[in-house]
């Protein structure tokens, strides 16, 4: 997926069984609600009564669930927003558990992010959207403190983040480091990357992940 949304809308029929079945439904629809407008007259106010009550009761429900699913939103967001992760804590993550840092972070910094980690994942760990509307594609590589991403990582994100994901913005983030070879490779060919020390300041001190990327290759 690529973070844009896909609506569905409804289109004419096309051919002639199509339009016949469209037509019957149409009828039993009219058919069925002639029946129940007839039902109500004939029982009087009190029928009218419920079924009012039972809308009402219905209203309510739904705006209590919305009002619940704000509650949890805005103390998520609260929780977030304070959100530091230490180094020696994302060294003892597991792989998918440091994708799933790398979304919260990105979240805490206002970029609508979601987890896309898994089997044939194209070179993208995390898709997220900035306030400004542009794509951002995260490659997690989760490793040992003194292990170091080769080249292959960043030609494989810049192959896929634009081309299958829409991104305007891929980075590499790893908790190790990269070769001097992927490093330069990516500053010339526009693929973002965070070491050790930048993961530092973003995760553990606070840094958001415009500052830490900005201040070698503002986007």
């Amino acid at each position: 997926m690529t973070g844009r949304l896909w609506r569905i809308r409804p289109r004419l029929p096309r051919t002639g069984t199509e339009t016949t079945a469209a037509l019957v439904a149409l009828v039993f629809l009219a058919f069925i609600v002639r029946r129940t407008a007839s039902i109500v007259a004939e029982s009087g106010p009190g029928v009218w009564l419920l079924l009012l009550c039972g809308v009402g009761c219905c209203g309510l429900a739904v705006a209590v669930r919305r009002s619940r699913r704000r509650a949890t939103d805005r103390e998520r967001a609260g929780r977030l927003g304070r959100l530091r992760l230490p180094l020696a804590v994302i060294d003892a993550l597991t792989p998918t558990e440091f994708e799933l840092a790398v979304r919260d972070l990105m979240t805490r910094d206002g970029i609508s992010a979601r987890h896309v980690g898994r089997q044939g994942d194209q070179a993208a760990d995390v898709i997220g959207s900035d306030s400004a509307g542009r794509v951002i594609v995260a490659q997690c590589k989760h490793t040992t403190r003194g292990g170091r991403v080769g080249s292959h990582v960043l030609y494989e994100v810049k192959g896929t983040a634009a081309p299958v994901h829409g991104a305007d913005v891929a980075v590499v983030v790893t908790n190790g480091g990269l070769t001097r070879d992927a490093r330069e490779w990516g500053d010339r060919h526009g693929v973002h990357w965070i070491d050790r020390d930048r993961l530092r300041a973003w995760a553990e001190h606070g840094s958001s992940l415009q500052e830490v990327l900005g201040a070698a290759h503002p986007f």
